[in-house]
């Protein structure tokens, strides 16, 4: 079973945004084709608007990122993430 095989809404992988750090640079925002962020104007920083639109590995918007204001779960957490939910998914289907 792959990563694909797995509903996407399953597997916590998203980007979290540190706004005490955030520059309001939008580059983040401005990258991310999968519309992951929104713009809070008010704020002046990214929001996270659909994390599940985050597409599973990618980390692309740390690196944009000049002040590192960007984290994901580690790649050791999200392979730990993966091998649980497919041995979970793996599970016979028991009827009554």
């Amino acid at each position: 079973m792959s990563a694909q095989d797995i509903p996407r809404h399953m597997i916590p992988w998203y980007p979290t945004v540190d706004t005490s750090l955030c520059t309001g640079d939008q580059e983040c925002f401005k990258f991310c084709k999968n519309q992951v962020f929104e713009w809070d104007e008010a704020e002046n920083h990214p929001v996270v608007k659909n994390p599940y639109n985050c597409v599973v590995g990618c980390q692309a918007c740390v690196n944009i990122c000049p002040v590192q204001a960007i984290t994901f779960p580690s790649k050791e957490e999200l392979r730990e993430t993966l091998k649980r939910l497919r041995a979970q998914l793996a599970q016979p289907v028991r009827l009554r």
